[in-house]
């Protein structure tokens, strides 16, 4: 696949991104395209490997090895190199619903598992795959493709996140009637609110939508089925229905002075930036970080989210702690290819912040104990101590205080970001559905069923707080078990 001695020849090259002094004054996308003869380029590096695990989708102690989706990399690394970029996109959307949402937020397991990032930079797919959509958007390529026929069967999808959106399209594609359902004022879910505009523009998110549509897909939105639509209804008027709900509940931090204003759950601030960002009123946001000390508590993808997103704001000093020990700066004998490199790195939040600042803003190995508040009850700053990982006699890794490291941290704005526990309980209850230890519904993978009849689950909702790439992954394939269920067989893809 591609240029035989291509990954000799070429070196890796990533697509500049918009200088940081210039993007952190707006909240416009800071991807550039690369011309397409270095595309061409990047694309030739792709070795023909024999056995490519970067499609491979695969669990390796506990991290994502390929891409979950099992994506033909090689076979489209290779068309790119010869220019054949229709073709390509045809062997892309193969098994790849929406690689423009991919090909931006996606942490790129599919990289990490590169035969090529053996000895060298792996292959730019992550960057390959984004050109490949977004030229074909461009050439007129990706049309509404409605299908040749409707089966007479009715689908409910309920959340239109990326387990929904992937969902709804698989099926619509088998012939079925689909209506997705969303509580939110757009459709999208963690696409629209969850994931800040820089990352991600609203538009793009729009226009898949809008081909969705000229598909025969139904949007109901500012609808919370269990609410505003009975769950009952649900279930008489639609022949199946797919719960792509996802795990909305935020984890909290019971510590002293939790009660204090100005504390946030993080979904909450970028939910309402990107809501007041669309009515083009950024600065009338009612949570801001204009001027204010910031703390962020979680490393995660939300939490960097939050960096950037306060920093476009205008925040006069940003913290991000992060209560896990820093990652190596290279991969350690225990972190072996194909497995998800655990590296040191700086994301675009951090390197921003970085460049502003002077230093990355993250505090590695430490916890918030407390919050600090002023006589009008809003928090002033975070109480923190640094703390060492011990192992207890049965094998648990617990974080102890270390005693002398206390630090207090001004702060006006505290954001936590340390993850979700689980769907919210509502409908769930009102559809006496089953849940797993973990409060997640249970339905399990390959099945996707759940314990009511024609109910099926994907996404977070199932599996707990995971990947955009799982949750289309999880749609589709929950998508290919309910038309099973409707017709007795399937030709879906997975």
């Amino acid at each position: 696949m591609g240029k035989i001695t291509g990954f000799l020849e070429y070196p890796r090259q990533v697509a500049p991104e918009r200088e940081v002094p210039v993007r952190v004054g707006d909240f416009d996308e800071f991807y550039r395209p690369l011309p397409p003869e270095l595309l061409s380029q990047q694309g030739a590096r792709c070795m023909d490997c024999g056995v490519p695990y970067c499609h491979s989708g695969v669990f390796l102690h506990g991290m994502t090895s390929g891409c979950p989706t099992h994506n033909l990399i090689p076979e489209w690394n290779d068309l790119v190199y010869r220019g054949a970029w229709e073709e390509a996109l045809g062997r892309l959307l193969k098994t790849a619903s929406f690689p423009e949402f991919t090909g931006r937020v996606c942490p790129a397991p599919c990289e990490g598992s590169c035969t090529v990032g053996l000895h060298d930079e792996p292959v730019t797919i992550k960057q390959i795959e984004r050109e490949i959509i977004e030229r074909g958007f461009r050439e007129g390529w990706v049309k509404p493709r409605p299908p040749s026929h409707r089966t007479g069967k009715r689908v409910a999808v309920v959340g239109s996140g990326p387990s929904g959106l992937a969902a709804a399209a698989h099926l619509n594609t088998a012939g079925h009637t689909v209506t997705v359902f969303e509580r939110a004022d757009r459709p999208g879910g963690l696409l629209m609110y969850g994931i800040p505009n820089m990352k991600l523009d609203k538009n793009i998110v729009m226009r898949r939508i809008a081909l969705m549509e000229a598909e025969g897909i139904q949007f109901v939105l500012n609808t919370e089925v269990g609410v505003d639509y009975p769950a009952a209804r649900l279930l008489e008027e639609f022949d199946a229905v797919v719960l792509c709900l996802g795990a909305t509940r935020p984890r909290d931090l019971a510590i002293p002075g939790r009660e204090l204003a100005g504390i946030y759950f993080a979904m909450d601030f970028l939910r309402e930036n990107t809501r007041h960002l669309l009515a083009g009123d950024v600065k009338g946001t009612p949570i801001s970080a204009a001027g204010k000390d910031v703390v962020v508590i979680g490393g995660g993808d939300t939490g960097t989210d939050c960096v950037g997103t306060a920093l476009r704001q205008g925040c006069r000093s940003l913290v991000q702690l992060e209560i896990m020990d820093p990652p190596p700066a290279l991969r350690g004998d225990d972190n072996p290819w194909p497995e998800y490199p655990r590296v040191l790195k700086l994301d675009y939040g951090q390197e921003e912040a970085h460049e502003l600042f002077g230093h990355d803003p993250r505090d590695f190995a430490v916890t918030a104990v407390q919050f600090v508040g002023n006589d009008r009850g809003q928090v002033t700053a975070v109480d923190t101590v640094k703390v060492a990982w011990e192992e207890t006699p049965d094998g648990r890794r617990v974080p102890r205080p270390v005693t002398g490291t206390e630090q207090r941290i001004p702060a006006q704005l505290v954001l936590l970001a340390m993850g979700y526990l689980g769907p919210e309980d509502q409908l769930l209850e009102q559809l006496q559905l089953a849940r797993d230890p973990r409060t997640n519904i249970a339905a399990p993978y390959g099945s996707f069923a759940t314990n009511i009849p024609g109910v099926f689950a994907a996404g977070d909702a199932r599996r707990g707080q995971s990947l955009v790439v799982w949750a289309i992954h999880e749609g589709r394939a929950a998508a290919r078990a309910c038309d099973q269920y409707l017709m007795g067989h399937t030709d879906l893809a997975l």
